[in-house]
C-alpha cells in the first residue's frame, strides 16, 4: 500500500471532499500526524520548540474553534505499534475529530481566528494523513 504524508489537501482533493458541501450528516476527520523535530516557522522567527510543542500550540486553540463550530474531538493519543499490518514507519499521533457536516468544517478552516493559529501547525507539522470517515452500518452498541 502507499501513502504520502502531506500538508494540505491538493485542488483536486479539497474538491472533491467538499463536492458533497450540503450533505448535513457527521463526519469524522481521522488525522494521522507526523511532527519535524524542530519547529520551523514561515516567517523566520527564532524557536526553540519542538515540532510536536508548536503543533500543540495550534491544537490547544484548535480546540476553542471546535466548540464554536459545534465539532469535537472524540480521541487523541500517540502511536504505540502495529497489531496487523506493515508500514515503514508509524506516525506521532492520532486525533479523531467529530464535525457536525462539511460546512461546519469548512466554516471553521475559513475563519480568521483558524488563519491566526495556522501557523503553529505549519511549523510543528511534517506532514499527515487526514481520513474523512462516516457512521457505517456495522453495529457498535
Amino acid at each position: 500500500m502507499y501513502y504520502k504524508n502531506s500538508m494540505d489537501p491538493t485542488e483536486n482533493q479539497g474538491a472533491e471532499f467538499f463536492a458533497d458541501i450540503n450533505d448535513d450528516r457527521p463526519v469524522f476527520m481521522v488525522n494521522m500526524m507526523t511532527y519535524k523535530k524542530h519547529a520551523e516557522y514561515e516567517d523566520g522567527r527564532e524557536s526553540n520548540l519542538s515540532g510536536r510543542e508548536a503543533y500543540s500550540l495550534y491544537g490547544a486553540e484548535v480546540v476553542k474553534l471546535l466548540a464554536k463550530h459545534n465539532a469535537k474531538p472524540v480521541f487523541s493519543g500517540q502511536f504505540a505499534g502495529l497489531m496487523v499490518g506493515e508500514v515503514e514507519e508509524l506516525w506521532d499521533d492520532i486525533v479523531i475529530v467529530q464535525y457536525p457536516n462539511k460546512a461546519a468544517m469548512l466554516e471553521m478552516f475559513s475563519s480568521e481566528e483558524y488563519q491566526e493559529i495556522h501557523v503553529h501547525r505549519a511549523a510543528g507539522l511534517a506532514g499527515q494523513l487526514n481520513i474523512e470517515a462516516r457512521v457505517g452500518e456495522f453495529p457498535i452498541e
